[in-house]
């Protein structure tokens, strides 16, 4: 007994040839020219055996499939089994290459079939051919699909009815559901169907604890199946006898609603969980062409589009979040009954499919993640680069090849920092100015753009903080218009002075140093986080305007970080800080990464209860506040400074629990 099989070096197809050789047999496969390597390389990962798999070159897009004659009368009447399965399972690809490659494709591989007088002939098809049908579809059903607008939908639905009226060679007709990784090791080779929001879950996992509770959507029902339950399946059935001319849904009889599938893959990925779903058929009473209507909004679809982008989800995909069709499956029961091939429950291997992913095929493996990819060769401008966060910094840029601006007020220290960073191979820059002096920084901004042309990204690092009660304040006015010269209008002034650059160049990336007091409202720093707030918010409206002209912001809510600037609060010696260099690794990830925003989880977990609970917020904080005086140097009290107490138990240990919050 011998085989045939298309699109063997496909995902299903390198299951089945495998399945296949447990038979006796040849198996032939279609290859195409230019794709020896790949199927020698998929031939040696699966175990073939090479003088049982016998590659046939053609090409599916030529008639019969680009076989030769001489290839045809070779094969002629020794192929009983034909397997179907070269297509595009692609719901992004184009509608022209979807019917070729499904409809063209597979009218060639019939012609073939046919002519080597093959005795079955297997078509994969898909239950994508029922199209969007409202209710029950049967194996027996064909004409009756609805809603066949999407290429995919239609040329899977078309291609199956070239197999249904084809006369010339018997034929079975195989619809799998949605085809994920293999059950037992959780591979996988593209990412399509559930896989397309792994990207959102992991970025729920990272900004907040798995134990949040969620909004999310309850959906459809959306029928996944592993290909290795498939593949058992099509085998056993096609060496069945008198099933000719039937269709098998190889589905799973009880599917679960998106919102399932969705915290299924929330538990295997330790992501937070869709507590409260909403139905979305709630929505069903808004007359379709108001939904329409709104969803074509200039800012609606801008708004769906970035988030879609943010996340990797094509939008072609959020049309079967509410999938109106079900599967009978009852002919495939029948064919499989007494074999022991049956579904496995997604949540006995959802994990696999997630741990294949994440190791694999998550698109962040992808991404140039080296610091020398992002800055080599462009202009890197930081301020208060002479020492802590911004020395740390500035030598990990110089080091990746970055053309490294660093600015302070002081001129020895600057300059040490520069001569030593450019002895070791950088390239580096430095000028003094004093950035609470808007006329110092026009001078900066003016100089860098003569001597360099451009400034590509602008880290915003130097700063004052002031830790004080608002009590202590009453006369010290002038402590609320240092922190905002320095930290917001200065800031700002060199912003506003690099855009105009950046904006004619259409890109840029400015980074802001705010802290995680922004966050968590912390106690006796009302004028340094109000000066850092201000110009997070600035930030925030500047993104909306200038995110079409390739400019991008991130702001950093940085926690505690051992520097000088904190050095006059000595009950910071015992509490747990970031080093220099640990702060500089989160400006690095901004730089690489490009985020709006990069916050600890204690940090936006602070700010969202004092959002949903204020009050009880509240009562958190002013216990800080009395647990944490003032500190000797804020008082004035010189005296005092040379013998501060030192921290209590107390205090320490509400400090580690709200790890790099300042207090």
């Amino acid at each position: 007994m011998s085989y045939f099989v298309t699109g063997a070096t496909g995902f299903i197809g390198r299951f089945l040839v495998g399945k296949l050789l447990k038979r006796k047999g040849t198996v032939y496969v279609l290859v195409r020219k230019d794709s020896r390597k790949k199927f020698d390389a998929i031939a040696k990962k699966m175990g073939w055996d090479a003088k049982r798999v016998v590659p046939i070159e053609g090409d599916m897009t030529q008639d019969k499939c680009g076989v030769s004659a001489a290839q045809i009368r070779t094969l002629g009447g020794k192929v009983k089994h034909f397997f179907h399965l070269a297509a595009i399972y692609d719901l992004t690809a184009k509608p022209e290459a979807q019917r070729e490659a499904n409809i063209d494709g597979t009218q060639h591989a019939l012609d073939l079939a046919a002519a080597i007088k093959a005795e079955v002939f297997h078509h994969t098809s898909s239950i994508a051919a029922a199209g969007l049908y409202p209710g029950v579809f049967r194996e027996d059903m064909f004409d009756e699909a609805e809603g066949l607008d999407d290429p995919y939908l239609r040329t899977k639905h078309d291609s199956e009815g070239l197999v249904r009226r084809e006369t010339r060679v018997k034929w079975r007709i195989y619809r799998p559901g949605m085809v994920v990784g293999h059950s037992q090791t959780g591979e996988m080779d593209k990412i399509d169907g559930p896989y397309y929001f792994f990207t959102f879950l992991k970025k729920l996992r990272q900004m907040l604890p798995p134990w949040m509770p969620m909004l999310g959507l309850e959906g459809g029902r959306i029928n996944i199946v592993p290909v290795d339950y498939v593949v058992d399946a099509m085998d056993h059935i096609a060496h069945k006898p008198r099933l000719d001319g039937h269709c098998f849904h190889l589905s799973d009889p009880e599917p679960m609603r998106v919102g399932e599938v969705l915290n299924t893959f929330a538990r295997a990925g330790h992501s937070p969980e869709m507590t409260m779903r909403i139905d979305a058929r709630m929505f069903a009473f808004i007359p379709g062409s108001v939904r329409g209507a709104v969803a074509n909004l200039p800012p609606v679809r801008r708004f769906i589009g970035m988030l879609l982008r943010d996340f990797k989800i094509p939008k072609q995909v959020m049309k079967f979040i509410t999938y109106p069709t079900r599967f009978d499956n009852r002919e495939a029961e029948r064919a499989l009954k007494g074999s022991g091939i049956q579904v496995p429950p997604l949540e006995t291997y959802a994990w696999r499919l997630w741990d294949y992913w994440e190791r694999y095929l998550d698109p962040d493996l992808f991404v140039d993640r080296t610091l020398k990819g992002k800055v080599r060769n462009k202009v890197v401008v930081i301020t208060g680069g002479s020492s802590g966060i911004g020395l740390a910094t500035a030598q990990r840029v110089a080091e990746a090849g970055a053309i490294t601006v660093i600015v302070a007020r002081g001129e020895e220290e600057l300059f040490k920092a520069r001569d030593a960073m450019n002895a070791a191979g950088g390239k580096v820059f430095a000028y003094t100015a004093d950035l609470a002096d808007m006329d110092d920084c026009d001078r900066l901004v003016k100089k860098v753009l003569e001597e360099h042309g451009r400034c590509d990204v602008l880290v915003n690092n130097a700063g004052r903080s002031i830790r004080r009660s608002i009590e202590l304040s009453y006369d010290r006015f002038h402590d609320f218009e240092r922190t905002m010269q320095l930290n917001y209008f200065g800031s700002l002034r060199l912003i506003m002075g690099f855009l105009p650059v950046m904006t004619h160049r259409r890109k840029g990336h400015i980074i802001n140093i705010s802290s995680i007091g922004v966050l968590a409202n912390s106690p006796r720093f009302s004028a340094y986080v109000a000066s850092k707030a201000a110009l997070d918010a600035w930030s925030r409206c500047a993104q909306g305007e200038l995110s079409g002209k390739g400019i991008c912001f991130t702001t950093i809510n940085m926690p505690l970080v051992k520097t000088p600037m904190i050095a006059p609060t000595k009950m910071y010696d015992s509490v747990p800080t970031l080093t220099p260099d640990e702060a500089a690794d989160l400006v690095v990830k901004g730089i690489i990464e490009r985020p709006s925003r990069i916050a600890t989880r204690l940090g936006i977990f602070a700010s969202v209860i004092n959002a949903i609970a204020p009050k009880a917020y509240e009562v958190i904080m002013s216990t800080a506040f009395e647990l944490f005086p003032d500190s000797a140097a804020a008082r004035g009290d010189k005296q005092a400074l040379r013998g501060e107490v030192k921290p209590s138990s107390e205090q320490i240990a509400f400090a580690a629990l709200m790890r790099g919050v300042h207090w």
